[in-house]
């Protein structure tokens, strides 16, 4: 980068890091560009309710205009704040309930993927190229950096931000050793619509807040209640604001974990309502309360997702080439730490770069000391998860059983729960 011009970042991706990134680098005054590969910002419609901590909520309360974020915590459903642990047959371990804080960007929310990506596009308009999809980049001989697209443009920037996901095209050239392993897990999850009539036949203790079901041996459930706030959400592409999204009414959603071996037969291709029948099979003899849960769930939503996992990388020198989010430590989604971890990448960059543009450090040295933090907090946060998955599927009646015998213990002794909960979803 020259020392008298001002910086171009070009980001490849158009996920919830990378939107975050481009919001805060535009408010900041930086030129950037986010090349999506989706024709449309309509077409990436996939995604279940996610968690946002507080980690999460300061990153967007930065980074996002204060309109923005109001509308953020507005549009945050309800039942976020809290989480449980019961048996396969509804006794209640523990469960716990997370405060409000008076601090809205020190708080916990629970929001649809698909109303979060929604929200973060708000303001990017043109900042966003629909249908450009990367194929790889070229270093200049002035420093600066070439990304080359499918569709046969080319974009010059001074960085080049990886954020295009666990399958990165952007890793694969810079990090090629860097691997995404299956884990040898799948999950299969769905949402139970909540209607007048379904809420009725619903335990209300399902509604408090999301629950961890925790069977004898060998599997995992995790169940989350998913309320929306249809007026908070802006309008995009003309459409009324808050009826744009296939997951805009109420629901629980549900994924059911297990290795692949225990479903005894092959799932790979299996249309939603085989997959419908599988998990009603899987938990047949669980309590009435959770079978209904999936039984009457409508089977169209039922999905199969393959765990998988980054494998953590020694640090490498910096260029003007960095990575953030999945591209670069994908992880379960165990620990529903994944977008909280990539909205903290979004932050910390746009600091650095903002800082770089601003001539107040070198644009290397602001990669590196990003790069430095980024890899001992996300590999961190890859490997928690990791260990979160194993532990949720693990075969272990003994473990299990110990586990149990602690969460038990920890629901009957306050101070307890309070020490181990305290840093839920950091």
């Amino acid at each position: 980068m020259a020392t008298n011009t001002p910086l171009k970042v070009v980001v490849a991706g158009g996920g919830i890091g990378g939107l975050a990134l481009a919001n805060g680098l535009r408010r900041a005054g930086v030129a950037v560009s986010v090349h999506e590969r989706e024709v449309r910002r309509t077409d990436r419609l996939q995604g279940f309710r996610i968690h946002i901590n507080p980690h999460g909520a300061a990153a967007l309360s930065e980074l996002l205009s204060p309109a923005l974020f109001g509308a953020f915590v507005a549009a945050a459903g309800k039942g976020g704040n809290g989480f449980g642990f019961v048996t396969e047959q509804f006794d209640r371990l523990v469960d716990f309930a997370v405060t409000d804080t008076a601090d809205a960007a020190d708080d916990h929310y629970g929001i649809s993927r698909i109303t979060l990506r929604q929200l973060l596009l708000a303001d990017l308009g043109d900042t966003v190229r629909y249908g450009s999809m990367f194929e790889h980049y070229e270093h200049r001989p002035d420093g600066r950096v070439v990304a080359y697209f499918a569709d046969g443009t080319t974009e010059v920037g001074d960085v080049l931000v990886g954020a295009d996901g666990g399958t990165s095209r952007v890793r694969a050239q810079y990090l090629p050793h860097a691997e995404r392993v299956d884990t040898g897990i799948v999950t299969i999850s769905g949402k139970y619509p909540l209607t007048e009539a379904t809420r009725a036949r619903l335990d209300p203790r399902l509604l408090r807040h999301p629950w961890s079901v925790i069977p004898p041996r060998g599997c995992g459930m995790f169940l989350a209640p998913h309320e929306f706030t249809p007026s908070a959400v802006p309008a995009a592409d003309g459409l009324p604001p808050g009826l744009l999204f296939d997951d805009s009414q109420p629901y629980v959603f549900w994924a059911f974990a297990a290795e692949r071996a225990r479903f005894g037969t092959d799932l790979t291709g299996l249309a939603p309502a085989a997959l419908h029948t599988i998990a009603n099979r899987m938990t047949g003899g669980w309590a009435p309360e959770l079978r209904r849960l999936v039984a009457e769930s409508d089977p169209a939503t039922t999905t199969l997702i393959p765990i998988k996992t980054s494998v953590p990388v020694p640090r490498w020198t910096p260029t003007t080439v960095t990575l953030l989010g999945d591209a670069i430590h994908s992880m379960t989604p165990f620990a529903g730490i994944g977008a909280n971890t990539a909205l903290r990448d979004a932050q910390l960059l746009c600091r650095m770069l903002v800082a770089a543009d601003r001539r107040d450090r070198g644009l290397l040295d602001a990669i590196g000391a990003y790069e430095a933090a980024m890899t001992d907090y996300g590999f961190a946060a890859v490997r928690t998860s990791l260990d979160t998955a194993e532990r949720a599927v693990a075969d272990g009646r003994l473990g299990r059983l110990m586990g149990k015998l602690v969460l038990r213990a920890a629901g009957a002794v306050p101070a307890m729960k309070r020490k181990m909960f305290a840093d839920l979803g950091a």
